[in-house]
């Protein structure tokens, strides 16, 4: 446990990150699943707008958004 005032609300702060990231990687994670089950127009550009917002608050890589946006298109191509 940390002794220092400093090092107490670093602490805090890294864990109301955390939950915050971690709710945004799982909705990340369902909306990517949602997708692979029924790949629709509608439901790519949903997607794509949750992996940018995921890529923007730096969740995920910048490329690996552009990664995973570039194979969801692919699904709808087929």
């Amino acid at each position: 446990m940390p002794i220092i005032k400093q090092a107490k609300k670093k602490l805090r702060r890294d864990r109301k990150v955390a939950t915050t990231n971690a709710t945004k990687r799982k909705t990340l994670r369902t909306a990517v699943k949602t997708y692979r089950a029924k790949p629709t127009k509608a439901t790519l550009t949903k997607t794509a707008s949750v992996i940018d917002k995921a890529a923007k608050f730096r969740v995920i890589h910048k490329n690996k958004a552009a990664r995973l946006k570039s194979r969801l298109s692919k699904l709808l191509k087929k």
